[in-house]
C-alpha cells in the first residue's frame, strides 16, 4: 500500500493488517514519518519526533496474544507532552522543562508499549496543560486543521490536529476540564475522558485524585474504543484503577445501540452558548429520535457547579504546582500564576463547600440517570475561535471571569465522575467543526460508546477525516 492508503486507514483497520502481516510497523512508521514532514510545519502539532527509536521499538515488539482486545501490534501513536516518554523530550509546554528528557515511561505509556503501542513523537499542549488554545512559549501555537487561522482547543490540542491530519492513528490525552472533548469537538474528531480510574497513568503527588484523567483521542468511536482497550487494566501505583472489563470497549462500539432516552440541554442550566453551536447540539441529539429514542429537553441539576470546580482546581494547582512557582514565577505564563494563587488563597472551609457540593451533584446527577440513559450538550459552547485569542473572554454580553469559566460545559461533567465523549456533529455555515458531548452513566463506558457508535453511524462525519490542513483568510 501507498503511504497515503496507510495513513488514511482507521487504526482498527490499520491494526487488522498488522495482525495479519499485510503491513508491517515498519512500514507504518515510514508513512507517519513522511506524513508529519509534509504536514506539520502548517499546524505545529508534533513537535517533538523520535522516529529512531520507534523502528528500533519495531524491531522489539513484545510478545503477546494478537487476539487480546487491545493488542495495537505495533501501531505508531503520539503522546501528549505533559505525560512521560523515556529518552524523549517532555516539556509541558514550559521553558521551565523546556530541556528535560525523561528517564522512565508513564504508567500509562508503559501500559500502551505492552499493549504494542510505538510512540513516534510528542503533541503540543498548552503550558502544564492549562488552557483550552494550545500555545505556550517552547514551541509556539498548534493550529486548526479545517481552518488555520482558528485554534484547535486544548489542553490535548496537537493530540486533536494530528489524528484529524493523518499524522497519527491515535493519540493520547490528559482532560481536566475539557482538554480531551474541546480539541475533539473543534478539530472534527472523538475524544472520550474515561471515569475515574479507568485508565492508570503517574505516579502522580496525589494518586486518589479524580479530576484529571488519560484518555484516548481518535478519528472515529471504534479507534477510540481500540485505544481504550489498550490503555486499561489495574495497576497497584494507581489506586483508583478498575479491571478491564469481560467485553472489549471496542466490541461495544462496533455494535452501535439506540438509547432508550436521552436528554438533552444546551448549556446545563448554568451558562451562555453561542445559538449556532446550541442549534446544531440540538439537531444532532434529536437525530436519536430517528433512531427510535425518546428524546427531551432534560439534565442533572448543575447550580455551584462553576464555583466547586473552580476550587477543586485550585486546590489542584496547589499540590501539583506551587514548589515551581516559588522557584520559576518569571517563566511561568499569567493563568498559572493566578490558579495557583487562587488555591493558595483558599481556606480548608473553602474546600470543603467544594466536595460537599460535588458530593450533593454526584447524587442529584445519579438520579437524574435513573430515568436516562444518556445525556446530551455541547462538547463547547462555541466554534473554534482566533488562534491569537488567549482564552475566550466574552460571549455576546457574558463576560468570562478568567481563562478556564468558558469551559463550563465540559468542566461540569468532569465534577460527575461519568465518562464522557465528544462526536463530531456538524459544520457552522463558515465551515468550523462541532462535537455533541455524550455523557454515561457512572462507570458506564461500553455503553456509552454503544450510543456515540449509533450517533456516528447516523452522522457520518467520521469519514471527512484525515485532512489536509485548510489556509484561513
Amino acid at each position: 500500500m501507498s503511504s497515503s492508503e496507510l495513513i488514511a486507514l482507521s487504526a482498527c483497520e490499520a491494526v487488522a493488517r498488522l495482525k495479519t502481516g499485510d503491513v508491517t510497523p515498519l512500514e507504518l512508521i515510514d508513512a507517519a514519518e513522511e506524513r508529519i514532514a509534509a504536514v506539520d510545519p502548517a499546524v505545529n502539532a508534533l513537535p517533538t519526533l523520535c522516529f529512531d527509536m520507534a523502528r528500533e521499538a519495531a524491531k522489539s515488539l513484545p510478545k503477546t496474544d494478537s487476539d487480546s482486545p487491545g493488542w495495537l501490534g505495533g501501531l505508531p501513536i503520539v503522546v501528549k507532552d505533559v505525560t512521560d516518554v523515556a529518552g524523549v523530550r517532555t516539556t509541558h509546554g514550559s521553558p521551565i522543562f523546556a530541556d528535560h528528557i525523561s528517564e522512565r515511561d508513564d504508567i500509562s505509556v508503559e501500559i500502551l508499549k505492552r499493549n504494542g503501542a510505538i510512540v513516534i513523537g510528542k503533541s503540543n499542549t498548552p503550558e502544564f496543560a492549562a488552557g483550552a488554545n494550545t500555545f505556550n512559549e517552547v514551541f509556539g501555537k498548534t493550529l486548526n486543521p479545517w481552518n488555520t487561522d482558528m485554534t484547535c482547543g486544548g489542553s490535548s490540542g496537537g493530540a486533536a490536529v494530528a489524528v484529524a491530519t493523518g499524522m497519527s492513528w491515535l493519540a493520547t490525552g490528559t482532560d481536566l476540564g475539557g482538554s480531551l472533548r474541546t480539541p475533539a469537538s473543534f478539530c472534527s474528531v472523538v475524544g472520550l475522558r474515561p471515569s475515574p480510574g479507568r485508565v492508570a497513568a503517574g505516579p502522580q503527588r496525589d494518586p486518589f485524585q479524580s479530576l484529571s484523567m488519560n484518555g484516548p483521542i481518535a478519528r472515529n468511536v471504534a479507534d477510540v474504543a481500540l485505544m481504550l482497550d489498550a490503555e486499561v487494566g489495574i495497576d497497584p501505583r494507581f489506586p483508583l484503577t478498575l479491571e478491564a472489563p469481560v467485553e472489549s470497549f471496542q466490541s461495544a462500539a462496533l455494535n452501535p445501540d439506540t438509547p432508550a432516552r436521552v436528554g438533552f440541554s444546551e448549556d446545563l442550566g448554568i451558562g451562555p452558548v453561542d445559538s449556532e453551536v446550541a442549534e446544531i447540539c440540538r439537531a444532532a441529539a434529536l437525530r436519536f429520535a430517528e433512531a427510535g429514542a425518546v428524546v427531551e429537553e432534560s439534565c442533572p441539576d448543575f447550580s455551584g457547579a462553576l464555583e466547586t470546580f473552580q476550587t477543586l482546581r485550585a486546590s489542584a494547582f496547589v499540590v501539583n504546582r506551587a514548589p515551581l512557582l516559588e522557584k520559576y514565577r518569571d517563566k511561568m505564563k499569567p493563568e498559572m500564576i493566578w490558579n495557583i494563587e487562587k488555591g493558595m488563597a483558599q481556606s480548608s472551609g473553602d474546600i470543603s463547600v467544594a466536595l460537599r457540593e460535588r458530593g450533593a451533584l454526584y447524587q442529584r446527577v445519579a438520579t437524574w440517570f435513573g430515568d436516562h440513559d444518556v445525556l446530551a450538550c455541547p462538547a463547547a459552547i462555541v466554534p473554534p475561535f482566533d488562534v491569537d485569542m488567549r482564552y475566550l473572554e466574552r460571549l455576546e454580553d457574558h463576560e468570562f471571569g478568567n481563562y478556564v469559566d468558558w469551559l463550563y460545559i465540559t468542566f461540569a461533567i468532569t465534577l460527575t465522575g461519568c465518562p464522557a465523549i465528544s462526536v463530531p456533529c456538524g459544520f457552522t455555515k463558515s465551515g468550523l467543526p462541532v462535537g455533541l458531548q455524550l455523557v454515561g452513566r457512572p462507570r458506564g463506558e461500553a455503553e456509552l460508546l454503544h450510543f456515540a457508535a449509533r450517533l456516528e453511524e447516523i452522522m457520518a462525519f467520521s469519514a471527512l477525516v484525515p485532512i489536509d490542513p485548510r489556509p484561513g483568510s
